[in-house]
């Protein structure tokens, strides 16, 4: 069988690559490797545990693995304070090196390693389609984050493992991430555009996530790095009364800047999540004849709403 090791196994994205593989790639064998143990993990996973920063036994489960996933770092839906930014850059650079390094040193290299980033790295656009060839790199803390953990990634470039960086949009599922709490902000009747209402909200629905992630990771000669979002990028306020039409909600308020700077502080957050328009485009899996089974906001919702 071939074998995955998944770092920080125990997330949303984690999770639910686990119960994809289980289900549809059954000619894996899968590691999971967490902080802390997964107690209800499915029956012939393994669970190994690590701390992000330091090499350890675990190390040696990367011996012959066909495909390493990582997916560690700390959650960017806080405040930014310097404590939090600290941990933030270090949760992904600390982690990036300790499995490169684990690497170097295996006697059986692995196939194909791929980091889970984030599409947080382009400009904030309006207009402009950020695609892996034309994307225009942004400024700002997040995007600091981003180059600074692409260049810890391919600091490793004497490999012969595959590299490929995943420049992730907005992962939409039933299970985590951002959709339970919009669902419910809408159900609150906070289902109206956020802000101006047209920034551009590029996202990306999980089973799509989990097909496009063993698409490009079983692919010879990959490129290094992936845009992973849908090809229909929308605006915010019609995303929103896509989501409320998906609910049969008629009622909303808008809410406008000054309502989420107020909102951000009492849930821990930053407006940048909200207000920053990300217009990704995701060119190399369409010239790669990726097919995307949720391709439209319209039937990603319908799909999640269930």
């Amino acid at each position: 069988m071939k074998k995955i090791v998944l770092f920080a196994a125990n997330g949303f994205i984690g999770e639910s690559i686990i119960d994809y593989t289980n289900e549809y790639q059954k000619d894996y064998q899968l590691v999971a490797v967490s902080r802390k143990p997964m107690l209800q993990l499915p029956e012939g996973i393994k669970n190994v545990l690590w701390d992000g920063k330091t090499t350890g036994p675990w190390a040696k489960e990367l011996e012959g693995a066909d495909l390493v996933i990582n997916l560690a770092g700390k959650s960017v839906n806080c405040r930014y304070t310097a404590k939090n930014k600290a941990a933030i850059f270090a949760s992904r650079l600390d982690s990036t090196r300790i499995i490169g390094e684990a690497i170097q040193d295996c006697e059986q290299k692995p196939v194909c390693w791929i980091n889970v980033a984030s599409a947080t790295i382009y400009e904030h656009s309006l207009d402009h389609p950020n695609t892996e060839a034309n994307g225009i790199i942004g400024k700002g803390f997040s995007v600091n984050v981003c180059k600074a953990w692409e260049k810890e990634f391919f600091a490793f470039k004497d490999l012969p493992t595959k590299q490929i960086a995943l420049r992730s949009t907005i992962v939409l599922g039933k299970n985590g991430g951002v959709y339970p709490v919009l669902k419910k902000l809408a159900r609150f009747g906070l289902g109206g555009k956020m802000g101006p209402g047209n920034q551009l909200i590029s996202w990306i629905h999980i089973r799509d996530f989990c097909r496009a992630l063993f698409f490009v990771a079983e692919k010879e000669n990959p490129p290094a790095i992936y845009n992973f979002g849908s090809p229909d990028p929308v605006r915010n306020q019609v995303f929103q009364k896509e989501l409320r039409d998906s609910l049969a909600i008629p009622y909303f308020i808008n809410q406008p800047k000054w309502m989420l700077q107020l909102g951000v502080v009492f849930l821990g957050t930053e407006t940048e999540l909200i207000l920053k328009s990300r217009y990704i485009f995701p060119e190399n899996l369409l010239q790669e004849d990726f097919h995307f089974e949720f391709p439209t906001v319209r039937a990603c919702l319908e799909e999640l709403k269930h």
